[in-house]
């Protein structure tokens, strides 16, 4: 259905030696994901990982001595995305240093029950900011993790400060070996702002992705989300069913107000690449997954998170990371709508 040329890198977004400079701008040297969501007023917020600063000298097992935040936000300035993904600010707990704003349960660290917290997802409701991110209990092999629950965080100041609740969160008790959904997240809106959509997967990047959907003044309470069971929607996440299958990783989902298609990005891990999907209903049916970035070019590429400011001409821009050097970068692909 599309048909994505002209693939590139643009630019890296974060570390030193990037033209953000993140490390002697914002105190971080080495990050994932880079989330990307419309604030709502006008700009662009990102949302980043597991965090490092000062001491970082590489993916290790000494990385969480080097000035660890499990998440940051930083605000994207705007302009053309030509040159690059530029940050124009961070969320700060001193000056030059990027504040970690969801942080982890001190008393489950030291049970050694959550390893971390990361942002997955993110939408602007009414003036507030909504986060969907993962507690992560433990890591496991590559590619595989278990968390505790998918949860929301919201914020009404901008993404300055941040709260959770425990009725905002998708359970995934340790008797479910890990097959409870939502537990990663992809946010998006319908075409006229009347629904408020989540896609998800179950933890890790080995499963398929559910569809859920919620009042937009309901974002934080999971109790009034209803899901797509392959024939309806539904109250109950039990009965949810995927609308694709995978294996998918992280991934971000919009709709393309230029192409009038819904286009999702996600990680295929065992394909070793980022795969672009597009659908004419968030519900399906999607398409065979088409490669935008390889693994094979770009060795441990990982993410893929769509611009909400190109979503409109021929050409989108998203996120990807890359584990070794642990950092973000932008890329861009051209489209073409293909009969189908």
């Amino acid at each position: 259905m599309v048909e994505p040329t002209g693939v590139e890198l643009v630019g890296k977004v974060t570390g030193q030696d990037s033209p953000n400079r993140t490390g002697s701008r914002f105190g971080f040297l080495a990050t994932d994901l880079g989330v990307l969501w419309d604030d709502g007023a006008g700009g662009v917020l990102a949302a980043f990982g597991d965090t490092y600063g000062e001491g970082w000298t590489g993916p290790g097992a000494g990385a969480r001595s080097a000035d660890h935040r499990r998440n940051v936000v930083a605000r994207c300035a705007g302009g053309p995305l030509t040159g690059g993904l530029e940050l124009a600010s961070v969320v700060e707990d001193q000056p030059g240093h990027a504040a970690e704003i969801l942080p982890g349960r001190r008393w489950l660290a030291r049970l050694r029950m959550e390893s971390t917290v990361i942002p997955t997802a993110g939408i602007a409701v009414d003036g507030v900011q909504y986060l969907h991110y993962m507690s992560v209990r433990r890591w496991g092999r590559p590619g595989s993790w278990r968390t505790n629950h998918g949860g929301i965080a919201w914020s009404a100041d901008g993404g300055a400060t941040w709260r959770t609740g425990r009725g905002a969160r998708w359970r995934n008790p340790w008797w479910t070996r890990g097959r409870r959904p939502f537990q990663l997240g992809a946010f998006a809106r319908s075409p006229d702002g009347s629904v408020v959509y989540l896609f998800g997967t179950r933890n890790g990047r080995f499963g398929p992705v559910y569809l859920a959907r919620v009042d937009p003044g309901a974002v934080a309470s999971p109790s009034r989300y209803e899901y797509w069971t392959g024939q309806g929607w539904v109250s109950g996440v039990k009965a949810a069913r995927p609308v694709t299958d995978g294996p998918a990783g992280e991934l971000s989902v919009a709709f393309h107000h230029g192409l009038g298609v819904w286009l999702m990005v996600h990680l295929d891990d065992p394909g070793g690449r980022i795969a672009l999907r597009a659908a004419d209903r968030p519900t399906g049916p999607w398409s065979d997954g088409v490669t935008l970035l390889s693994g094979a070019e770009h060795p441990g590429l990982y993410g893929g998170y769509l611009h909400p400011g190109a979503l409109h001409g021929s050409d989108i821009y998203f996120t990807v990371s890359r584990w070794d050097p642990y950092n973000v970068y932008l890329a861009r692909a051209g489209l073409l709508l293909k009969a189908h």
